[in-house]
């Protein structure tokens, strides 16, 4: 579903107010972690104080119905050639490397919303004790998953699920999973069913595993380069190609799991600066870094 990185060409002709970390060719060397986000500036505050505009219930209802279907026409426009394989998160998430009791015994990993594989493929190429469970909304997605070549039945199950309305345990036996991640999914779900998402993930996960969760956080650039009548409710917004985005602040991403039953175990912000040589742009970027624990 919902990717990290979005190439220029998007920005300025589908997306229209995202700015992504794929175009730009370079990134200062320092993120800062904590639990202060981001202080707006005057002209920032206003702007968004001015947008209060919503769009209307009739199209906000029209992009619910045909949201798999927005999505479905991504990946056909772009195919599996729009993002970067993400080698970042072994150095992010340690769980993805020391959740075992033994280094033999193999590691289960649920990745939910897995796209094109961007994620699971670097994973599976460094571990050969992972085991694979790898699901998205769209149904073309999951085709290039089954087409790369790096893709192996025997590590690897990929299936097309809505996580909304689909229970993961037609395809995943009940507490078994020992990690789970959302990479820039949740923020691509209506802010009324992303209840729904993690409980059906909490019932997958053995009794203290783990979510590993990175999606946008709140006041992040692309956030503020929506243009007026895009705003489909509090810090939610459309990109012109119908696709989504959801913002978070660390309050409501920790009252989201906690409600489910997790527990939190870390909820920060991650922030630092993307330099887009090209556009000559220097901009903040936000994220909301989380891990949370199915208790035992």
């Amino acid at each position: 579903m919902a990717q990290d990185s979005w190439p220029t060409s998007d920005v300025c002709n589908s997306s229209s107010s995202l700015l992504p970390t794929d175009s730009l060719r370079s990134e200062s060397p320092f993120q800062n972690k904590g639990q202060s986000g981001r202080i707006l500036t005057n002209e920032e505050l206003e702007k968004l104080q001015r947008d209060q505009t919503l769009v209307s219930d009739f199209k906000q209802n029209k992009l619910e119905k045909e949201a798999q279907k927005n999505w479905d026409l991504f990946y056909k426009r772009n195919t599996t050639k729009f993002f970067k394989d993400r080698h970042w998160t072994t150095r992010e998430f340690e769980e993805l490397k020391a959740c075992r009791k033994f280094d033999a015994q193999r590691l289960v990993l649920l990745e939910a919303g897995c796209g094109v594989g961007n994620c699971i493929f670097p994973l599976l190429a460094e571990d050969a004790n992972i085991f694979v469970y790898a699901c998205d909304f769209s149904p073309r997605a999951v085709e290039f998953v089954r087409e790369n070549p790096l893709f192996c039945s025997e590590r690897c199950k990929v299936f097309q699920c809505d996580l909304t309305t689909e229970d993961l345990q037609a395809n995943i036996q009940a507490d078994s999973v020992d990690v789970a991640t959302l990479i820039f999914v949740l923020s691509a779900i209506h802010p009324d069913k992303m209840r729904l998402t993690l409980e059906n993930i909490y019932r997958v996960l053995k009794p203290g595993g783990i979510v590993l969760f990175r999606d946008y956080g709140l006041y992040d650039h692309a956030m503020l380069r929506f243009k007026s009548g895009n705003k489909l409710g509090e810090n939610f917004y459309v990109r012109q190609d119908g696709t989504r985005s959801f913002f978070f602040s660390r309050e409501l991403l920790a009252e989201l799991f906690t409600g489910v039953g997790f527990q939190s175990l870390v909820n920060e912000y991650v922030m630092r600066e993307t330099v887009n040589k090209k556009e000559g742009l220097c901009v903040p970027r936000v994220f909301l870094q989380s891990k949370f624990r199915k208790p035992d």
